[in-house]
């Protein structure tokens, strides 16, 4: 196979794929950008000349965690919310009337709108109802999926990010005002070596605010 058609090929399975999911897309794409910026941000830390090694040492870490939070709860608080708009879709709860008026025709009236019914898999649609339905449910799973990243990336990522944040401050300034007896004095060769690398955790814990990358 040319490298052209394996091009090919890698795109129609694409396609396929996310052709009557937009909203799955839209996560996928969302959170491979978030990945993306928060490797940057990282690699412009290890980059920077103008930041130490003993630095780096601190900051590297702080920003991976800082990814953690912010790619997890992108995901899965827009996730809940497609989620959510394919259960309403699936069941009937929210579906168009000539798709509703098809299912009662065919004696799926009492179904309807049930938790554990599967329109796609406990009726055969076909034709113009199939159709309606998955623009239907493409249409429902784009804005959920908008209407999700939205609160998720403005309110809760936020809120989270800055509540970890701040648990993580005070964490550092009780070890930077409360070092062990072992750091104050220290009497072994590994103690002194622990308490170099706390001097400098905390001397860049101290020196944050102040770096640019």
């Amino acid at each position: 196979m040319s490298k052209a058609k394996a091009a090919l090929s890698i795109w129609d399975k694409i396609y396929a794929k996310y052709q009557t999911d937009a909203g799955k897309m839209l996560i996928h794409t969302g959170t491979i950008g978030w990945i993306m910026s928060s490797m940057a941000q990282i690699a412009a830390i290890m980059m920077n000349d103008k930041v130490s090694k003993e630095q780096k040492m601190f900051l590297i870490p702080q920003e991976f965690m800082d990814a953690c939070v912010n790619i997890l709860s992108f995901y899965f608080v827009t996730r809940s919310f497609t989620g959510i708009a394919d259960k309403l879709a699936k069941t009937g709860k929210w579906i168009p009337s000539d798709v509703k008026n098809h299912l009662i025709k065919n004696g799926f009236k009492d179904l309807i709108g049930k938790f554990d019914f599967n329109i796609l898999k406990d009726v055969k649609l076909k034709g113009a109802p199939l159709r309606s339905f998955e623009l239907h449910k493409n249409g429902l799973g784009l804005i959920a999926t908008t209407i999700g990243s939205i609160i998720s990336c403005n309110i809760i990522t936020p809120i989270l990010r800055n509540r970890y944040a701040a648990e993580r401050q005070q964490t550092n300034i009780a070890r930077m005002n409360n070092p062990s007896p072992s750091i104050q004095n220290p009497q072994t060769p590994r103690d002194r070596a622990k308490a170099a690398i706390h001097h400098t955790y905390m001397q860049a814990f101290m020196n944050r605010g102040n770096l640019k990358v």
